[in-house]
């Protein structure tokens, strides 16, 4: 029984834990890009909050102070700090898209004095992009330690951290330089993290995390991507050695102490290595994190030849860093969060746990926590390969950071709610006014139409009935919003410019949140529709078409095989196995 209660134990927390601790971010240099921008990606693979929020500028009289809220995505959510378990801020100061009608009030962690005006932004889990083009992008990480909040005492998670960032700066290293700040003053709790930080001429990777379960601080470290690189980070730190007085390099004024009174690292050992003297390897089991990080780095540069296979977690063959064999497009990255490892050897489209019908969705259960029917453990272990495209996505995106544009055309987020292989990409501007009410309603809990994430959430889950069936009919949808919008791009932001140029900036930013209106209205109108189809043309397990009603559709010999269908009832005599 005691072995019981402690195997309850830790499912229940790998079932808290597994929803926040699971992201994929990609930042690309300008000259590793097709039109020269900065591109930040995020997957947030964590069914949370799948609200983007628009939050305007604001003035803000001498004295306020900004209160600062615990992020449900660190540990995740504690009722004792107001909001609910599917919205993550509830406040009146942020704009209206956070003060939700019947929702506690979050109860702040601490405060911290305001600064005179704060920037527009766009919001989600973590801070998205500001209107000075200053972008985000994050993924957890497993720490050594994983600090408890505290109010007044640890009060900062990378969440709140990335909001106030893009509150109050306009480029990556002052943003770095702020966050680091506020750890040091303020605390830190909760996992490691990685923050994926640009502006229009440069990348930094920024990680962080808590060294002490009562520390009243945190060490954090930050480097630079080369401009003709590309960087990804799946939940584990990316950054080795530190190298003191790097010019690529930010850092902490304590995190070589530490690391010294903690036993963690010696000098004479040569130079401190982040991730293996604050990291804690991967999270879950192995190749969690780094079979992402290989096949990210094998679709960028196949040429390269990297292989799947290392010796350890803290393995040096996947470089900090790489160069594209070619240059990237969002579509290229936004189809790097879209994988399933197909035609690898990892294909989960294939093989028994796919299904007759080629499913890749593997639904994570902890299957060796598992009792039978008088109670004794299973056995069983294992686990399935963990994919960059994963089903409780709950939103993905691509940022651009564009130096030759103002900064109200030029920062765009292609923003594709839930997970990535099924969702589309829409473009929201910098310089929008707004948000459409679709992007910045949902609640995990209630059925609601108007909500762009539940029409892409309710079509991907029905999907998985059939899924090599299904995707052909949801790709050619996406696919047609995606090329047109991509098409669009050139005229719309070249009337932008011209408004701009003439000096109404106003009527510019205007024009382009009228299109995202516009856009994501079709959207959804289409979606809702697609799922209509799904299910007339696939009703029963037929396929239904205006030529032929009930077309059988049978399963694969392979399938049926393993399955026993050779076994079943083709006569009157018993089988000769018996069952």
């Amino acid at each position: 029984m005691k072995r019981m209660r402690i195997l309850v134990f830790l499912i229940i927390n790998m079932m808290v834990y597994g929803s926040a601790w699971a992201c994929t971010i990609t930042l690309t240099g300008k000259n590793a890009t097709l039109d020269g921008s900065v591109m930040v990606s995020h997957s947030d693979d964590g069914l949370n909050d799948a609200r983007m929020i628009y939050v305007p500028a604001m003035d803000h009289k001498p004295g306020t102070l900004r209160p600062v809220f615990y992020a449900h995505c660190s540990l995740d959510y504690k009722p004792q700090f107001g909001a609910t378990i599917s919205h993550r801020i509830v406040t009146k100061d942020r704009g209206p898209g956070y003060n939700t009608k019947g929702d506690p009030p979050g109860v702040p962690l601490g405060y911290i004095p305001q600064v005179p005006h704060t920037y527009a932004y766009h919001d989600a889990n973590y801070g998205v992009m500001n209107e000075h083009q200053l972008s985000m992008g994050e993924c957890t990480d497993k720490a050594k330690i994983h600090p408890e909040p505290e109010v007044n005492k640890r009060i900062f998670y990378s969440a709140e951290l990335s909001r106030v960032a893009l509150e109050r700066c306009k480029t990556a290293r002052e943003a770095i330089k702020l966050m680091g700040e506020m750890i040091d003053k303020y605390g830190y709790y909760g996992t490691g993290e990685t923050l994926a930080v640009a502006d229009p001429e440069e990348g930094w990777v920024m990680e962080m995390c808590g060294y002490d379960m009562n520390g009243t601080d945190g060490v954090w470290v930050a480097q630079r991507v080369p401009d003709d690189s590309f960087f990804v980070a799946s939940n584990q730190f990316r950054i080795r050695e530190v190298t003191k007085g790097a010019e690529d390099m930010l850092y902490s004024a304590n995190i070589f102490d530490v690391a010294q009174k903690k036993g963690w690292w010696k000098p004479e050992n040569g130079a401190l290595d982040w991730a293996a003297v604050y990291g804690d390897g991967e999270f879950h089991h192995p190749y969690y994190s780094l079979r992402r990080v290989w096949r990210a780095q094998s679709l960028i540069a196949p040429s390269l030849a990297q292989s799947p296979w290392v010796e350890g977690s803290l393995t040096k063959k996947y470089p900090f860093s790489i160069k594209p064999d070619d240059k990237l497009s969002v579509k290229n990255l936004f189809n790097v969060h879209r994988d399933n490892y197909e035609g690898t050897e990892f294909d989960l489209t294939k093989g028994m746990a796919a299904g007759p019908f080629g499913n890749p969705n593997r639904f994570e259960g902890q299957a060796e926590g598992m009792a039978d029917k008088e109670g004794r453990l299973s056995p069983l272990q294992g686990e399935f390969e963990r994919p960059l495209n994963i089903y409780r996505a709950v939103y993905a995106y691509v940022n651009q950071s564009r130096n030759w544009l103002p900064d109200a055309i030029g920062g765009l987020t292609w923003f594709g709610p839930d997970r990535p292989a099924t969702t589309v990409l829409m473009p929201f501007y910098a310089g929008a006014t707004g948000l459409p009410a679709s992007m910045q309603t949902s609640d995990l809990l209630k059925f609601d139409k108007k909500s762009m994430w539940m029409a892409f959430n309710y079509v991907a889950n029905y999907a998985m009935l059939k899924y090599s069936y299904m995707i052909k009919d949801i790709r050619e949808v996406q696919n047609r919003f995606e090329s047109e919008a991509f098409a669009k791009q050139k005229a719309l932001e070249s009337k932008a410019q011209a408004l701009w140029k003439a000096g109404d900036r106003k009527g510019a930013c205007k024009h382009l949140t009228r299109y995202a209106e516009e856009n994501t209205s079709a959207v959804l109108k289409q979606w809702w529709k697609l799922s209509e189809l799904l299910y007339l043309k696939y009703n029963d397990g037929y396929i239904n078409t205006t030529e032929s009603i009930a077309q059988p559709v049978f399963y694969p010999a392979w399938w049926l095989k393993q399955v026993g269908y050779e076994n079943g009832p083709t006569s009157y005599e018993k089988p000769a196995n018996g069952k």
